[in-house]
């Protein structure tokens, strides 16, 4: 996918899991093309280090906290102005162990943040957006929650919820001007990822920011709802083509006999 143009001049972002991996990398991107950004995730001295770099908001936030999500949610837009994209990034992987052998409160953590921190932070930014007129929000999904051969139990579940949450909601507010999308970032090298081998097929880390940058454009509204990779699909095609993906039920994740 080549570089996106588009300019997101006085758009306001919330960026959650924005201090560091594929959440830093959105952060970044979305202030290159002008918006102004706010960075947040739980470890305070990351975020400020993204926020100075790009000159935007350092918020502190555990997305499992109700509370917290609206405290972030309300000093993003006190400071920065109304939200008009949410990038619902915030992640962790699941704890090392056999389902059976994990500690329960271990194993549901990885729900917790994958999607309770989701929901919450939608919930909170929605009733805005629809009051406004218009936002969108990008949740960032994973193939783990459909491809075979994966094990790994939470982390792949709860991928699974947070894909379908993403298309569901986004079927919930298909006649609002607010739009939800999910995307597959593909394997980036991260802290998350550390443990794969040189030799495993690495998705350079630059791709799923160029897509949220294309999303939060208003260019590729017609595709929520759509399962997006950020290296497998040429967004821009899928742009041209966005009538036959709906009409085909394409760049969906389905049971098919």
């Amino acid at each position: 996918m080549s570089q996106p143009a588009d300019p997101l001049d006085g758009q306001v972002a919330l960026v959650t899991g924005g201090g560091r991996g594929i959440g830093a990398g959105i952060a970044r991107e979305l202030a290159d093309a002008g918006a102004k950004v706010a960075v947040a995730a739980r470890t305070k001295a990351q975020v400020e280090e993204v926020a100075t770099e790009i000159g935007g908001l350092a918020v502190e936030l555990d997305v499992t906290d109700e509370a917290a999500v609206r405290r972030a949610v309300d000093e993003t837009e006190r400071e920065l102005g109304p939200i008009d994209l949410l990038a619902a990034n915030a992640g962790i992987s699941s704890p090392e162990g056999e389902l059976w052998e994990t500690a329960p409160p271990d194993w549901w953590r990885t729900f917790e943040v994958n999607v309770l921190g989701v929901y919450l932070t939608a919930r909170a930014v929605i009733p805005g957006m629809l009051e406004r007129g218009g936002g969108r929000i990008v949740i960032t999904g994973s193939g783990a929650g459909y491809l075979p051969g994966t094990s790994n139990t939470a982390y792949s579940a709860s991928k699974a919820a947070a894909n379908r949450l993403a298309e569901t909601l986004a079927k919930a507010l298909e006649d609002t001007p607010v739009h939800v999308f999910v995307i597959s970032p593909g394997l980036v090298r991260t802290e998350m990822t550390e443990g794969f081998g040189d030799d495993a097929p690495w998705t350079p880390p630059e791709l799923a920011p160029q897509l949220v940058r294309v999303l939060a454009s208003g260019r590729a509204d017609a595709l929520a709802g759509r399962y997006l990779h950020a290296e497998h699909d040429d967004v821009e095609d899928l742009i041209r083509r966005s009538d036959e993906l709906h009409e085909q039920d394409l760049n969906s994740i389905r049971l098919r006999r």
